[in-house]
């Protein structure tokens, strides 16, 4: 589980061109943010989405609230989650729902995280183009996280590492 913020500031990546052309891609830098709160599953590459307004401690625990209800966790099945250690993360106000049980990673190490390298794939529609408001951001990025629920195989090549526990 990780979050990632996007926004009205265009993110730039490189693209192709025909020979002796410069692509041009519209930049108007504003700084309106959504965030993307991402679920993974390594082995299987089964996803959960929420596109929410900000990361907070009422934030995050609303995503996970809403995380148990998808995945139907209760005491009889506990669910880890593997979360870094931001503030709102390992803040003893977090309402935990029953069945969720948080395993934090060690400190400045993002690397081992799964869910940090779904923000590659959710970038991709986003990338060179200008959104006249975070609405129409949200519904290009809200296409591109269903899109990536049906296709589990992509996720999966990206998030289950090699010494990833198979019974995971």
């Amino acid at each position: 589980m990780d979050e990632h913020r996007i926004g009205l500031k265009p993110l730039r990546r490189r693209c192709w061109a025909g020979p002796g052309r410069r692509p041009i891609i519209p930049v108007e830098h504003r700084y309106a943010w959504l965030y993307v709160y991402g679920f993974v599953h390594p082995t299987s590459g089964r996803t959960f989405w929420l596109l929410m307004p900000t990361v907070s401690i009422p934030a995050f625990s609303a995503a996970l609230h809403a995380f148990a209800r998808f995945a139907q966790a209760d005491s009889a099945a506990e669910i880890r989650l593997l979360v870094d250690r931001a503030g709102w993360h390992t803040s003893p106000k977090v309402d935990l729902p029953q069945g969720l049980r948080l395993w934090f990673l060690p400190p400045y190490s993002p690397e081992l995280q799964p869910a940090e390298h779904l923000w590659s794939l959710t970038d991709q529609p986003l990338t060179n183009r200008h959104f006249d408001s975070l609405d129409q951001l949200e519904s290009v990025q809200g296409q591109r996280c269903n899109w990536l629920q049906d296709h589990p195989e992509l996720v999966r090549s990206a998030t289950c590492f090699h010494w990833w526990p198979a019974y995971a």
